[in-house]
């Protein structure tokens, strides 16, 4: 039950609104939201009518706060005390460049100074609240990150914005004709330094209980032997508490100034770098076998660049070892990740069935050419 309170409640009139609200209320016995988008203030005499409520209704929450009233509920401990939220600020992305989208969300540029990545489930200010913090451990954990400082509301639905003064993307600074070698480097440099950084247990969740899933979900789709080797391969990938960004691509490294920063932090978990790999392959090949022009859609590069910048990538992430080990990485890199991508696809498009017939095909070609999925 949604009860809206408005104008001032104070010595004044509390016990004639306190009176109302259980009339209104009456032996409901549910979840109670007071609304406040209308509350202009509440004295100590209002506040006792919401803690009245609170102890009678356990459940009791308001929402909608402007920020003098939001202060109050905080200053007084109320925030402390049950679920307070405040209103958020309206934006509007019309008209705004889009500098990247994932399964998530989609970035938009808003101004020079701001971006703002909105989120495509309406019901994300848990998930926003969680990349929040997880974007805060990684920044204090030394991982250069960009930290959302705002909540909005984007018509319908929510995002979290950034200030990033007119930063641009490794993908947009690619497009310009920046040296592709160079920000293959620089990329690599932001990436050993977040597969070196470790957590304790249980702090982030555990890619591997994830890709364990993608091996299950798949297997009846795939013949009996090849099934059963993969699902055994994932389940014998050694467990790491080091940290993995999970969405690793040239759309989620911005360059400020002289500083590179990354965004789109929900994905942060801890496993093998193995992991990261695959996702990357996916990022800059996978996705796009079938379909050449996706890349383009997808990071606004050509396929021949990707192709570039995951051979350079490779080189300096795995600097001084031969071509043969390297090959080998990726061969396992390529497992997994055809192994998510062919679980995403029957899930979502079942009828994109040449990428179902394409991820099959590999598996079947690249399951029996190893016996483990690390290195």
């Amino acid at each position: 039950m949604t009860v809206k309170l408005t104008g001032r409640i104070d010595s004044a009139n509390a016990a004639e609104t306190e009176k109302k609200i259980n009339e209104q209320i009456g032996d409901f016995d549910g979840e109670l939201v007071l609304d406040a988008s209308e509350l202009e203030y509440i004295s100590s005499a209002g506040l006792r009518v919401i803690l009245r409520l609170k102890k009678a209704n356990k459940s009791t929450k308001v929402i909608n706060c402007n920020s003098e009233v939001y202060e109050i509920f905080d200053m007084t401990g109320f925030t402390e005390m049950m679920d307070i939220a405040k209103a958020y600020r309206k934006l509007s992305v019309e008209g705004c460049e889009v500098i990247g989208e994932g399964a998530n969300g989609k970035v938009y540029r808003t101004d020079p100074d701001t971006i703002v990545k909105v989120y495509k489930n309406p019901d994300s200010l848990d998930e926003i609240h969680n990349e929040r913090e997880l974007a805060r451990k990684a920044f204090v954990m030394g991982i250069p990150t960009a930290i959302p400082y705002d909540v909005v509301q984007v018509g319908d639905l929510y995002g979290s914005v950034f200030e990033l003064l007119n930063a641009k993307s490794f993908a947009k600074l690619m497009a310009e004709g920046e040296d592709i070698d160079e920000l293959a480097k620089q990329s690599v440099d932001i990436l050993k330094t977040i597969h070196s950084t470790e957590l304790k247990e249980g702090e982030l969740p555990s890619k591997k209980q994830e890709a364990i899933g993608w091996a299950e979900y798949v297997k009846p789709h795939l013949p009996e032997e090849i099934g059963d080797k993969l699902l055994r391969l994932f389940n014998e990938i050694p467990e790491s508490n080091f940290m993995l960004h999970g969405d690793y691509h040239i759309k989620n490294i911005m360059r400020q100034g002289n500083e590179n920063l990354l965004i789109d932090m929900d994905t942060l978990s801890v496993g093998h770098p193995v992991f990261e790999l695959s996702q990357m392959y996916l990022a800059y090949l996978g996705f796009s076998e079938t379909d050449h022009d996706d890349v383009m859609r997808f990071l606004g590069i050509e396929r021949s660049t990707a192709e570039v910048f995951w051979d350079a990538t490779l080189k300096y992430y795995f600097d001084g070892k031969d071509d043969g080990f390297i090959n080998d990485a990726v061969i396992k890199a390529r497992i997994i990740g055809y192994a998510r991508l062919l679980r995403r696809t029957i899930k979502r498009s079942p009828d994109k069935t040449d990428i179902i017939e394409n991820c099959t095909n590999q598996l079947c070609e690249l399951v029996p050419k190893t016996d483990k999925l690390y290195f």
